[in-house]
Formats: C-alpha cells, sequence, structure tokens
C-alpha cells in the first residue's frame, strides 16, 4: 500500500554515529537480524562519529549483451557484480577507527600515546554494521564479510578536522549475501520472520 510512512530517512541510530565494525569476521549465527532497538555489543566496536555525508551504497552490475547475426540483443549475461560502501571516519583519535584504517597489527597503544605505522599491509576484512533510524523505525544493514579497498586523502589543515574516508568492498558470504538489509518498523515484532 502506498504510504507517505514508507518513506524514511538514513539518520545515524545512536548521536555518535551508526557505523559498528568487528576485528575479525563473525559467523552467520552472530549476525544481528533481529532487536534492532538493542545496542550491539561485543563483538562489534562503535566506528564513533563519522560525517555528515553518512554512508553511500554503491550496488553496481556489469553486463555484456549476447546478439545474433543481424545485430539483434538475444540475452543479457551479468558480468561483474559489486556492492561497496563509502563514508568518512571523524574520529582521528580512535584506535579502533586507526586499526580499521591502518591494520590491526599496526596501531599500539600505550599510556595516551597511539603509535600508527603506515605500509602497504592489506587490511582485514571484518563483519560491518551500519545503523539508522527514523521516528520507531530502525534500518540495520549487516557486511557479512567487508574489507577497506580504497582509503582517501587526508587533508592536516587548522580549518578542519582530519577524516579518513574509506570503502569497503562486501564480499559474499556463506549464503552468496553481500549484505543483509533488516528493516524493524517498531511495532513490537522484530524477531525477522513475517
Amino acid at each position: 500500500m502506498t504510504s507517505t510512512s514508507n518513506v524514511l530517512v538514513g539518520v545515524p541510530d545512536k548521536v555518535s554515529g551508526g557505523v559498528y565494525m568487528t576485528t575479525e569476521l563473525v559467523d552467520k549465527a552472530e549476525y544481528p537480524l533481529d532487536a534492532l532497538g538493542t545496542a550491539l555489543t561485543t563483538p562489534y566496536l562503535p566506528a564513533g562519529f563519522i560525517s555528515e555525508d553518512g554512508v553511500t551504497e554503491a550496488n553496481e552490475s556489469d553486463t555484456e549483451k549476447i546478439k545474433a547475426w543481424g545485430g539483434d540483443t538475444v540475452r543479457v549475461v551479468q558480468s561483474d557484480h559489486t556492492v561497496t560502501y563509502t563514508f568518512t571516519f571523524l574520529e582521528s583519535k580512535n584506535a579502533s577507527v586507526l586499526k580499521a584504517v591502518y591494520g590491526e597489527n599496526n596501531v599500539t597503544e600505550s599510556g595516551g600515546l597511539v603509535q600508527v605505522n603506515v605500509n602497504a599491509d592489506v587490511l582485514e576484512h571484518r563483519t560491518w554494521v551500519f545503523e539508522m533510524k527514523d521516528g520507531d523505525n530502525r534500518i540495520r544493514v549487516v557486511v557479512p564479510d567487508g574489507q577497506i579497498t580504497t582509503r582517501g586523502e587526508i587533508n592536516y589543515t587548522h580549518a578542519g578536522a582530519i577524516q579518513y574516508e574509506v570503502t569497503i568492498e562486501a564480499f559474499p558470504d556463506v549464503d552468496g549475501n553481500k549484505a543483509i538489509k533488516v528493516i524493524d518498523d517498531g511495532s513490537g515484532d522484530s524477531s525477522g520472520e513475517g
């Protein structure tokens, strides 16, 4: 049924941001697909503030046309499918963020000192969760297997915050899903069934 209540916006579920990550991949049984009003706990770590641009999902497919003699298209096949998520971390002193951007083994903390080694190490695969709300409605996007594959330029300037723009490539899980989206209307039944 057509209704304006079906039009949702993507406000982060928490004032401090709606991006969560793990330090390693989690099993399918640990995907947070129900109880959307419940705060995520270990192994999900909050990524803190995200820039006002929020999270951008790109869902792209490359196709090839098979043509018959004479030029008519007789079939279209998919040659590639990619799902990515792009956003910008704002907390440049958050050790969990730095480990995500530079690698778990490249960031150490001791007292008030954080050391970051910048090198060519390949970044870890993690499970990512994006949480949003609109009134009583909640949206959770779970990326079972995501890896930061692109890091943007970092600007050090007196006029703005140090920011880490990243793009996460989503890989298929055991069921072939690159992401799973759950929308809870707040009616009280968030069992994931129905």
